[in-house]
């Protein structure tokens, strides 16, 4: 596993194939990198599937509401909830929406990222300044590129768990 610099910034995802370390970029969105670990440590983000995955685009989770796969799963629903939190404003910067890092998913609306976020299988220059960057994959992306495709995938991959580092 990579080394963790700052364990209070860096959230460890088990997935099936293995462990997906992400450092988080407070210093870049301190909102949006708060929220993940409020959630993670609230265990908000264990067994949400994966509901949106595009072959060279992106893997898209974290659809507290609707794509828990231990409760009250709705693959009709996955990928329209949000946590019970208010929404949070865009945090956009210069980062550029490179491999491996963590974007905002949200609405229409700029500043309606909530819980769901996305992880770049490639550069994608397109969403520059749109979505907010606020975390990078540092370890493990071998196992984000196995998660299994589809919007919905028909047999979804899941977080089996999401821990602060700090945490774990």
């Amino acid at each position: 596993m990579a080394e963790i610099k700052d364990p209070e910034n860096t959230i460890i995802i088990e997935l099936k194939d293995g462990p997906v370390v992400i450092e988080l970029l407070p210093d870049v969105a301190p909102k949006h990198s708060e929220r993940m670990k409020e959630l993670a440590r609230a265990g908000a983000y264990d067994n949400v599937a994966f509901h949106r995955v595009i072959d060279g685009f992106m893997a898209q989770t974290g659809d507290v509401a609707h794509a828990n796969m231990e409760k009250d799963y709705n693959p009709g629903r996955a990928g329209t909830g949000g946590s019970d939190l208010p929404d949070l404003p865009a945090e956009f910067s210069k980062l550029p929406h490179a491999r491996g890092t963590l974007g905002a998913a949200r609405s229409q609306n700029p500043n309606s990222a909530n819980s769901q976020f996305f992880i770049n299988f490639k550069d994608n220059d397109f969403l520059n300044g749109q979505y907010t960057v606020y975390g990078r994959v540092i370890d493990g992306m071998e196992h984000v590129d196995k998660i299994a495709r589809g919007e919905p995938p028909a047999s979804p991959d899941r977080m089996i768990s999401v821990k602060v580092a700090a945490d774990a």
